[in-house]
C-alpha cells in the first residue's frame, strides 16, 4: 500500500510540507502548544533555508531520515522527516520524548515510513 501524502494548506516559499497520512497530520496539530510553537518555528527556517538546518532545530539519522528537535515547557517533541524531491519535506512519524536517548521502536517506525515513501516516489 502507498503511503497517503497530504499537502499542507500553507505553502510559503521554495518547500512544501507534506504528511506521510491523516494520522501524523493530527498527530502533530495536537502537539501542546509550546511544542507546536516550537516546531512552527523550525518549520518556518525550513522553508526559509532548506530541509536540513543543522543542530539545535534538526539533526541527520542518516540515510535520508531527520527530525525536527521542538521544545516547548511542556516537554520535548521530535517529528521525523524526509525529502523526497526538490521541494517536498515528508513529515512522516511524531512522539514526545520521555528518554535520553530515541527510542529503537520510534526510530524503527520512521525507517519503515522512509523505505515506503521512497519505494512510492520512485
Amino acid at each position: 500500500m502507498l503511503p497517503y501524502v497530504l499537502k499542507i494548506k500553507r505553502n510559503i516559499g521554495m518547500y512544501q510540507f507534506f504528511y506521510y497520512n491523516e494520522r501524523v497530520k493530527k498527530e502533530i496539530d495536537t502537539l501542546s502548544p509550546g511544542i507546536y510553537a516550537s516546531f512552527a518555528r523550525i518549520r518556518g527556517l525550513m522553508i526559509e533555508h532548506g530541509p536540513d538546518i543543522g543542530l539545535p532545530h534538526t539533526r541527520p539519522f542518516g540515510e535520508g531520515l531527520f527530525e525536527i528537535r521542538a521544545h516547548g515547557p511542556e516537554g520535548i517533541g521530535r517529528i521525523f522527516y524526509c525529502t523526497i524531491s526538490a521541494g517536498r519535506i515528508i513529515l512522516l512519524h511524531s512522539f514526545i520524548k520521555k528518554t535520553q536517548q530515541t527510542p529503537d521502536k520510534e526510530l524503527k517506525k520512521a525507517g519503515k515510513r522512509l523505505r515506503e515513501v521512497k519505494n512510492a516516489w520512485r
